[in-house]
């Protein structure tokens, strides 16, 4: 590519933006060896291999694919980097992605490269509709980069040989700001993307929703008040948990957050970097949506419903930590106010993931990528320490199974 079309492609802000984002994964997986890309510890993680994989298979199928004079890297990618698009043909399982031994993360590189390529020269001229594609090709690629980071730290969990333990303190304060409560007048409200700016279908349309007066927590749940509740029995009070939730205590035998583990009576946690002290100022993270709806019933309250975390965050700031800081763990509360509605952990809520009223899937194959699956998950809010920060948005909905809790999910309280 010759300086002059570079420039001219630099000048694109889509142009530039593909550009960034494609960096960034590669530099989240670049730290990585192969054997390490390849990991898939359990079937709702991937390797880093496949998710270098699928993201380019987004463009090239949904973008690429329709461009005359496109060449495909290889046919059969189309199949093969298909995560569950059934209008596109047959792929493999999901629990199967570890098996890929081949293509090799060479190759698969190389198939970035190809893509990107012939991405650039499309996006010369592109028109409004295909950048609104690409746009959410982009967004699709964020969520994965979030992928990467917790698929990997589980996966560097699960290994026989996982980093050792660390005794270096963490940097910064071991305080959190104190709990408060913020109140908020009932009454109509309206909630859900307003039309202005890149948003995923499942965010809209905006609509009016009646609540009731309702108090949420100025922060998240720490690591300290957590512990206070496993002091307390909470993993062996039957009466604290949801149905279902008591049953996946016993099966899966949980007696703490996930990455947690108890030596000489001290309590660490698994990090990139290895197993360390827990910050007991720290938001408690990777719970499950049981164990923070216990959590909320031991500390006589509730978790917060989806349009009242919406509502309470208009007066919350935009600060927090994000997947930029590279550090992959959630940070104590600093300030006064709302804090921590952005960043730093996903914030379970009570609500159900089900459609807006009106909602319609978008024809053909895109309009899979949320709208079936609005069935037996619970919405999150607000992104993560994992979550770039130019992703997360008042109205975005993320969703997860109950049990799930390899993300890093919080509590946030309501009353």
């Amino acid at each position: 590519m010759n300086a002059s079309y570079a420039e001219e492609l630099a000048s694109s802000p889509l142009c530039a933006n593909y550009q960034a984002v494609r960096a960034t994964t590669l530099q989240l997986t670049e730290p990585f060896s192969a054997e390490d890309q390849m990991l898939q510890s359990m079937p709702d993680c991937s390797p880093a291999k496949w998710h270098l994989a699928h993201t380019t298979w987004f463009f090239e199928t949904f973008v690429l694919s329709r461009h005359p004079g496109y060449r495909p890297f290889d046919p059969r990618f189309k199949q093969l980097f298909n995560s569950y698009y059934k209008q596109l043909g047959a792929h493999p399982q999901r629990g199967t992605r570890g098996l890929m031994a081949r293509p090799s993360l060479e190759r698969i590189r190389a198939y970035r490269a190809h893509v990107d390529e012939a991405m650039l020269r499309y996006l010369e001229t592109a028109g409004e509709k295909s950048a609104a594609l690409v746009e959410l090709g982009l967004n699709h690629e964020q969520q994965h980069q979030e992928l990467i980071v917790t698929d990997l730290k589980h996966a560097l969990w699960s290994v026989p040989l996982p980093p050792g333990r660390i005794d270096r303190p963490r940097p910064g304060s071991n305080t959190a700001a104190p709990l408060s409560w913020i109140g908020f007048e009932g009454g109509i409200h309206e909630i859900g993307h307003a039309g202005t700016g890149f948003a995923f279908d499942n965010e809209g349309p905006r609509h009016e929703v009646l609540l009731a007066p309702f108090r949420i927590a100025s922060r998240l749940v720490t690591n300290a008040e957590y512990l206070e509740f496993m002091t307390d029995g909470g993993y062996r009070r039957a009466e604290l948990w949801l149905s279902d939730g008591w049953e996946a205590v016993g099966a899966q035998g949980w007696k703490s957050p996930l990455y947690w583990e108890e030596q000489d009576g001290v309590w660490l946690e698994f990090t990139f970097d290895g197993l360390r002290e827990i910050d007991p100022a720290a938001p408690a993270c990777h719970v499950s949506y049981y164990e923070a709806d216990a959590f909320a019933h031991w500390a006589s309250a509730r978790l917060p419903r989806e349009p009242e975390w919406e509502v309470a965050s208009g007066r919350a700031a935009r600060r927090g930590t994000f997947l930029e800081s590279r550090t992959f763990d959630p940070r104590p509360a600093s300030g006064e106010g709302l804090e921590q509605m952005f960043g730093d952990a996903w914030e379970w809520t009570a609500s159900p993931y089900v459609p807006y009223p009106g909602f319609k899937a978008a024809p053909g194959a895109i309009g899979e990528y949320n709208g079936k699956f609005m069935c037996n998950q619970l919405v999150l809010r607000g992104g993560s320490c994992a979550t770039p920060e130019g992703h997360v948005r008042a109205t975005y909905r993320n969703f997860f199974p109950p049990h799930a809790r390899w993300q890093f999910m919080g509590i946030r309280l309501a009353q």
